[in-house]
């Protein structure tokens, strides 16, 4: 009874199936993937906290009333000098000074949840860094006093950000560099396929180190120089596409129809050629994010300014006895690998129309 009942269901499924587009039947078999379905929803929340870092962990009070005047930190500092101190800098809210003052009655202040920046500095802390983890550093401090949840909060965001700028640019250029070659072919694509082969041979870190030493590093930096590399994986999937499709019928009447070519393109070939690059997609994130990390770790990625997770790894490395720098840095990178490798494995399966 039991086999039955899950045929009739199965056969209720494909009917209801049937009226529905192939994108929202690849949607369907995506969400019936329950560990994809999951990890993409999980790695939307690390995206969206790491996003919003600033309102989780901050030095700066939302908003503070000092002396009868409502202060809005966050938005704008004030000076010392402005609530009665010595000093014409910005405000430091974890100043003795400042914490005296806003102990007095009627002054308050409501903060982040963790109350630690990025690159602030505990000066009055009686423990030297690397501090182990306490009521007042969750996860301990770096070898310079920074808060490691702040640091790794931060370094996360600098990580994703920068793989999804990189995606985007590799995923584009690979597309348009595929599509020339497979819908073209002939000696444009002969020629294309030479160069590619010549520029893939060119010692990528060789010119990284080179630049490096030339240029002030920077994210811009890294992925220019990332994307002239990284779109020719790519490039080959969506030139083995067009060159199947371009063959096609549908596309032989619209090109009977008087269509140009970029209007076959667009409308026909290109929306029939994404599969690849659309279960590729994940797995090109986790590489960006390992390359700007294996970078940072190298000391040739982000200034050292910018919170970095190959620079925890560094500090780390560094210091063997401070567990509390490359346990979590190390247990974040794994997650964030196994998330989307769980969301390119499913998006894999959704795209794959033997799979009902």
């Amino acid at each position: 009874m039991t086999t039955i009942a899950n045929h009739l269901a199965a056969s209720a499924d494909t009917t209801a199936a049937r009226g529905l587009s192939p994108n929202q039947r690849a949607w369907a078999r995506f969400k019936r993937n329950r560990l994809g379905h999951t990890s993409l929803w999980l790695f939307v929340a690390l995206l969206l906290v790491a996003t919003l870092a600033e309102l989780v962990s901050n030095d700066k009070p939302f908003v503070a009333k000092v002396e009868g005047q409502l202060i809005f930190p966050m938005v704008h500092n004030p000076p010392e000098i402005s609530l009665g101190g010595d000093f014409a800098t910005p405000t430091d809210w974890k100043d003795p000074f400042t914490v005296a003052l806003l102990a007095k009655p009627d002054n308050w202040a409501v903060g982040a949840l963790n109350p630690h920046s990025a690159n602030s500095i505990d000066y009055f802390s009686k423990l030297p860094p690397p501090a182990a983890p306490s009521a007042k550093n969750w996860l301990g401090t770096d070898d310079k006093g920074r808060d490691m949840l702040a640091r790794l909060l931060y370094g996360f965001r600098v990580s994703i950000w920068f793989a999804l700028a990189l995606t985007i640019t590799g995923t584009v250029i690979g597309i348009v560099m595929g599509a020339l070659m497979g819908y073209f072919g002939g000696k444009l694509d002969i020629t294309l396929q030479r160069v590619i082969e010549v520029w893939g041979a060119v010692p990528e870190l060789y010119l990284l180190i080179i630049f490096a030493s030339i240029f002030e590093p920077s994210l811009l930096l890294l992925l220019v120089l990332l994307s002239l590399w990284g779109w020719m994986g790519l490039s080959d999937y969506v030139r083995a596409e067009f060159l199947r499709n371009r063959s096609l019928e549908f596309v032989k009447a619209a090109r009977a129809l008087g269509l140009s070519n970029l209007q076959i393109i667009r409308r026909h070939v290109l929306p029939n050629s994404l599969t690849p690059v659309i279960t590729f997609l994940p797995f090109r994130m986790s590489g960006a994010i390992l390359a700007l990390t294996s970078l940072d770790f190298l000391g040739l990625g982000v200034p050292a300014s910018v919170p970095s997770l190959g620079e925890l790894l560094q500090q780390g490395k560094a210091n063997l006895d401070a567990w509390w720098i490359i346990v979590p840095t190390f247990v974040l990178l794994t997650v964030t690998m196994l998330l989307l490798t769980f969301i390119g494995d499913a998006l894999r399966d959704a795209f794959d129309t033997r799979k009902s």
